[in-house]
């Protein structure tokens, strides 16, 4: 609860502005919703999941006038489900039901820094409230996999990027269509159902095409390039996208570098979906490690991480996708995972210093917060590289080499 209520207080007093700027838009479409019944999704389109309303509602119920209370109600609702993720991380049992071989207690540690780390953001959007979701989803996945499918599909209705973590969990499980497709596809009728008995069935997927009109958001690794040479050039354009109230940037390539990753994202996760089915086949039956929690948790970085390197999208909030694998690996007590869990407590940081702290140094063009920024995308193409690599030279060693899964940020086992 301290760590909500310093991230909840340094973004909205110390640092002299508000950064829940998107939780008083939550409040907004609540009180259109409860007082005059313009639902979003039921009386038209929305950039988000039918499933988003759910939170935005519930925080509702305290009051949809007051922007402070709204604010408050919606820090609680994020700190009591990531209470209940934390209980999860202090109660995580291995695939066989017994205790982990270290003190799970560092898997909760971890994920309260991370959400220092982050700052603001960690709490006051919607990602927040996916998060400890997908920690409670990848604690289960190993012994009750239909319960994780179930729990990411809801997510996914909410925030789309849990279900791409579905997509390791479908390879990993013996019985995939009766344990992960088909408790998903029942998550699935019942949000279809209760958004066509509100009459908005038409508008069930908009979120997939409201985004589509997107250039280069300023914070996203794929303008690195045109962010770092507009530090010397004053071809770069950093503008305000006022329809969609983000910061994009603009100079010759910029739109066709947009175009090009939003083909390459899905590209990337079929590269990624390849990449374990082949280690889930090649791996070694004598070590089995392909279908334990190691393979779903691994992966799960895996998929999150291509979600932010190949999105022209660079929300601050991404990073917290890289968080739950992180969080459950620890308090498992998986191999190796040491050195990522500093790795991603670094980008949460380092996103931090972008937004909020120097982002008015990205903007214009300065040098500390753009370096950072740079820095920070840097290191999440490295995160990806050795998250990928580790992968491919775990399900390569032979059954007679107990070696462990090789650290994601083990750059100098990746030149090798």
């Amino acid at each position: 609860m301290v760590a909500h209520a310093w991230v909840a207080f340094a973004g909205t007093v110390l640092q002299g502005r508000s950064f829940f700027n998107d939780v008083e838009l939550y409040r907004q479409w609540m009180r259109l919703g409860f007082e005059q019944g313009a639902w979003p999704v039921l009386s038209g389109e929305w950039v988000y999941p039918a499933g988003a309303i759910v939170p935005m509602a519930v925080a509702a119920l305290v009051t949809t006038t007051s922007t402070w209370g709204y604010q408050v109600a919606w820090v609680l609702l994020v700190a009591a489900l990531n209470g209940l993720a934390i209980v999860a991380l202090l109660r995580a049992r291995t695939a066989d039901g017994s205790p982990p071989p270290v003190e799970p207690a560092r898997g909760a540690w971890w994920w309260l820094a991370f959400i220092a780390g982050l700052g603001p953001v960690a709490v006051g959007r919607l990602d927040a409230i996916v998060a400890p979701v997908v920690i409670v989803a990848l604690l289960v996945a190993a012994r009750r996999p239909w319960v994780a499918s179930a729990l990411l599909t809801a997510g996914a209705w909410i925030k789309v990027a849990p279900g791409a973590i579905l997509l390791p969990l479908v390879l990993a499980v013996r019985r995939p269509w009766r344990d992960v497709v088909l408790p998903a596809a029942l998550v699935c009728v019942v949000v279809a159902g209760a958004v066509a008995a509100g009459g908005g069935l038409p508008h069930l997927t908009s979120f997939l095409t409201q985004q589509g009109s997107r250039g280069l958001q300023i914070e996203s690794v794929g303008a690195t390039p045109w962010v770092l040479f507009g530090l010397f050039s004053p071809v770069v354009d950093r503008y305000l996208n006022v329809e969609l109230i983000t910061w994009e940037v603009s100079a010759p390539g910029t739109a066709g570098a947009a175009d090009a990753l939003g083909a390459l994202l899905p590209l990337g996760l079929a590269g990624a979906v390849a990449l374990l089915w082949w280690a889930h086949h090649r791996g070694h039956p004598e070590r089995r490690w392909a279908t334990s929690e190691e393979f779903v948790v691994r992966g799960a970085l895996l998929v999150a991480t291509m979600l932010i390197v190949f999105n022209k999208v660079g929300s601050p909030q991404f990073i917290g996708w890289l968080a739950p694998p992180v969080a459950v690996a620890l308090a498992l007590g998986l191999p190796r995972w040491r050195r990522t869990a500093w790795w991603v407590l670094g980008l949460a940081v380092l996103t931090q210093v972008v937004y909020p702290l120097r982002y008015s140094d990205v903007l214009r063009g300065e040098v500390p917060g753009t370096l950072a920024l740079v820095l920070r995308n840097v290191l999440l193409v490295v995160l990806l590289a050795g998250t990928a690599h580790g992968i491919w030279r775990e399900a390569r060693q032979p059954p007679d080499d107990p070696g462990p899964l090789p650290d994601a940020t083990d750059a100098t086992n990746a030149s090798r």
